[in-house]
């Protein structure tokens, strides 16, 4: 491609962000989030204890349509007790997609277990019903009512796939195959707070869904994560090993197994409760930046902007183009970071990292054509 059409993409960005240096994603505080954080400041419940983590767990988990809500550190934490109350354990499998941040399969690894990997689908972005069912029957049986790995005798628990930058994938179809199989389905929707699928909000389909509130994400509250279910049980276990597995007493210490310290503080979620405010805003805002990207690279004609799947109402978490081939990708990287506008590849697929190479990996040819064309670019919302 020429430099010609990069410097035309370049100078579009420009013109709508209206600054020299444009970040990808930045956060924008335009409601009460200070009064909120000065409050419980003054209130001095600043930890794991104070009335915004319960108001932000209500919030999501009436904004979602999920009956229960628990508010963790960061949404890596979230998943690896997602993972811990569906029964993940020392030995077992998680199915998966190669195309996720670290934090998917790290929280995998943290039960002792394994990440199996499975195509993505190209007009999702997200993991291949089809590439799940066909490892599935190729590789697997049911064994006292437990989905066996035939290949390495072990029995594959979970299986998480990713709502990729606020995509929905085909979150149906990949819930009936968890059914038919006997696996939990754990939807990593860190990135999708905002996105529905036939209507329906990400994270609900499964038996367990986890958002993350990091920095960089469509609301933030510094760092922090949520986990819902519709699961009573799984619920207050979520609950409970967040909060160290404490007995409730009025006075005594008394823990009855390993628990973790990974409830939000109140400062975190008074934060996120000011951002939470304003969510449909920025959603909204988020739609129209794509929508006027999408009608640029529909009149250029220069590359592909990737548009929401069907059935899917997308927060457009990140705005994605799609180049013709890794040169093509590599040369607009550095041209547009060396001119001032912050852009970024795909992450590197999990697969390819040295802690994960010799997990099982089926054929990925699509994972390998996005990560070799695929750019994200600023995304953030427009006051």
């Amino acid at each position: 491609m020429k430099i010609e059409n990069f410097e035309k993409i370049i100078n579009f960005i420009k013109e709508i962000f209206t600054k020299d240096f444009i970040p990808l994603h930045e956060p924008k505080f335009i409601g009460k989030e200070k009064k909120y954080v000065l409050e419980t400041i003054e209130s001095t419940f600043v930890s794991s204890v104070g009335e915004f983590v319960d108001k932000i767990e209500e919030e999501i988990s009436k904004f979602t349509g999920a009956k229960f809500a628990i508010a963790t550190v960061n949404g890596t934490s979230a998943l690896h007790i997602a993972l811990m109350i569906a029964g993940v354990k020392h030995n077992d499998e998680v199915i998966t997609q190669p195309v996720t941040f670290v934090a998917t399969c790290n929280a995998i690894s943290y039960c002792g277990a394994t990440p199996v990997f499975v195509d993505i689908d190209l007009k999702t972005l997200g993991m291949s019903p089809e590439s799940l069912k066909s490892f599935l029957e190729r590789n697997c049986k049911i064994v006292n009512e437990k989905c066996i790995n035939t290949i390495t005798g072990k029995i594959i628990k979970a299986c998480v796939p990713m709502h990729t930058f606020g995509h929905p994938c085909e979150i149906d179809a990949i819930k009936e195959i968890c059914e038919n199989w006997n696996i939990t389905l754990i939807e990593d929707a860190a990135e999708s707070l905002g996105s529905f699928y036939k209507n329906k909000h990400t994270g609900t389909f499964g038996d367990i869904g986890i958002f993350s509130f990091n920095g960089n994400k469509i609301i933030t509250s510094g760092g922090g994560g949520i986990i819902i279910t519709d699961n009573e049980t799984l619920a207050g276990k979520a609950k409970r090993l967040t909060t160290t597995a404490k007995l409730p007493h009025k006075w005594e210490y008394i823990h009855d197994e390993i628990g973790y310290n990974y409830r939000m503080p109140n400062i975190n979620a008074a934060l996120l409760f000011g951002q939470f405010e304003n969510l449909e805003y920025f959603i909204k805002k988020k739609r129209e930046l794509a929508e006027n990207y999408k009608n640029f690279f529909e009149t250029n004609k220069l590359v592909k902007f990737f548009t929401e799947p069907k059935y899917s109402k997308s927060n457009y978490w990140l705005n994605s183009i799609i180049f013709n081939n890794k040169k093509e990708r590599n040369d607009f990287l550095e041209y547009s970071n060396e001119n001032g506008i912050m852009t970024r590849p795909v992450w590197k697929l999990m697969n390819r990292l040295p802690m994960y190479n010799n997990c099982y990996c089926e054929s990925i040819e699509n994972a390998i054509c996005l990560e070799e064309r695929l750019v994200n670019i600023p995304s953030s919302v427009r006051i």
